[in-house]
């Protein structure tokens, strides 16, 4: 499914630094396992994978098909874990110019993850030339961005569309009990999806939050989920740790990260990954980010970011290491031509496929960053395809979970992301925040 080379990371380590590992890994490998560890109650993601049912995907399909056939864009409400995962998946399998083709799916549009006026304007002016519905993923119903985005889009489709085609057309997906969008959903009457309470929102896109908007874009979710139950296996407790994925990555950034690399950079050189990095830095910043510790998340897309932050990465402070993702084959084929004049140089080049070309660069910029003191692990995947995309997720969360044990802090929780809700809401006015409002004013 996929290949994990260290060997140019290992070399910035001491000769016994990934042995060294072997007893923390296990020690937290065992802790998830038996959720002895912090935040043992968000551990529903281990084996997410392997309980998902047959009978539960064709559910999700059957929903699909309603927003496929009664929609032309549907518009997936929600921030952060809520969103960021499907738009990866989404990302990765379509067609770089689809919003140029014709097609028989809906596109799928994102809201609820800003405040941005204008965003939210220019959306509700294209949403009123066409039919769309709404999967608004909030486990409460109150956070901030997508609550406002689901008041306004709500009203919209029942004035545009009808409260009997809105009930039809808006899916909620949110806590099985509790909250405003839970109380909502029952009073409307909307199909919902739990988001189980034991997962967390990063950690959430092989639930109905990612599952649903993947399936109502096309793609063939079985595939995907059959790709992360594969990888639960590989990096499951019995897998021998030299021999584990996982625990190999986990153990080499905490290896890294103690020698002084405090930032790691997500490298891709596949346009399509760009939001895999999205969707990375929220998994391990809000997992490992707390406690005054955590390897500092970044990502580049290459080799577009070699002109703009290459010289940083090759020059810059040493207090760096990159992990690339890289993918073995493309899903299509196209080589360099022959030009008579040859103005430009690049006869050498013609004949030879445009990855091939790519795949040099790659090469030659992770030869050039580790001559330049920049470790680097390599991550490689057969293709872009549903199958290696949900590989990938699952090897990414495992390997999050058990660094965050050996960085010995609770990767499960978010404390930090409070904070600035407390001051917004004060600064609004909102109810209950007089004491915060008072101190704040204080302050200004």
């Amino acid at each position: 499914m996929l290949t994990l080379d260290l060997s140019k990371a290992t070399q910035f380590l001491a000769a016994d630094a990934m042995k060294k590992f072997e007893a923390p890994v296990a020690e937290a490998q065992k802790a998830l396992e038996e959720c002895t560890c912090e935040g043992n109650d968000f551990l529903g993601w281990m084996h997410l994978p392997s309980s998902i049912t047959p009978e539960f995907i064709a559910e999700i399909n059957a929903t699909a098909k309603t927003l496929q056939q009664e929609c032309d864009a549907v518009v997936v409400a929600g921030i952060g874990g809520s969103y960021l995962g499907a738009r990866m998946v989404i990302d990765a399998l379509s067609n770089s110019f689809g919003w140029l083709q014709a097609s028989k799916y809906p596109r799928i549009l994102f809201a609820g993850n800003n405040i941005g006026e204008d965003y939210l304007s220019e959306l509700i002016a294209y949403l009123k030339t066409v039919r769309f519905g709404i999967i608004n993923i909030s486990k409460s119903g109150t956070t901030t961005e997508t609550a406002i985005t689901f008041r306004l889009l709500k009203t919209m489709c029942e004035q545009q569309r009808g409260k009997d085609v809105a009930k039809k057309v808006i899916v909620a997906v949110t806590d099985a009990k509790k909250g405003a969008a839970r109380t909502t959903a029952d009073k409307e009457g909307y199909k919902s999806f739990v988001i189980p309470d034991n997962v967390g929102g990063r950690f959430s896109v092989l639930t109905p939050v990612g599952l649903l908007p993947i399936a109502v874009a096309g793609f063939d979710i079985t595939a995907l989920v059959k790709g992360a139950q594969d990888m639960e296996r590989t990096c499951g407790i019995d897998t021998p740790y030299a021999e584990n994925p996982a625990a190999q990555y986990a153990a080499c950034r905490n290896a890294l990260y103690a020698a002084g690399k405090k930032i790691e950079i997500l490298a891709n050189y596949q346009p399509k990954l760009h939001n895999l990095g999205e969707w990375w830095k929220q998994l391990y910043g809000e997992s490992e980010g707390k406690d005054g510790k955590g390897i500092f998340p970044a990502s580049v897309d290459l080799t577009t970011d070699l002109h703009s932050m290459g010289q940083w990465i090759q020059d810059g402070e040493r207090t760096i290491f990159e992990t690339v993702v890289s993918v073995a084959a493309p899903n299509s084929k196209l080589e360099v031509p022959s030009d008579a004049e040859n103005l430009d140089g690049l006869n050498f080049l013609a004949g030879k496929r445009i990855d091939q070309v790519n795949k040099m660069a790659e090469l030659g910029t992770q030869l050039a960053h580790v001559d330049g003191g920049v470790p680097n692990l390599k991550l490689t995947v057969d293709k872009l395809d549903e199958y290696h995309i949900g590989a990938l997720i699952y090897f990414f969360e495992k390997g999050c979970g058990i660094s965050g044990l050996l960085l010995k802090v609770n990767p499960f929780n978010q404390p930090g992301v409070e904070a600035y809700k407390k001051n917004m809401f004060a600064l609004l006015g909102k109810p209950g925040y007089e004491k915060e409002t008072e101190a704040i004013k204080a302050r200004l």
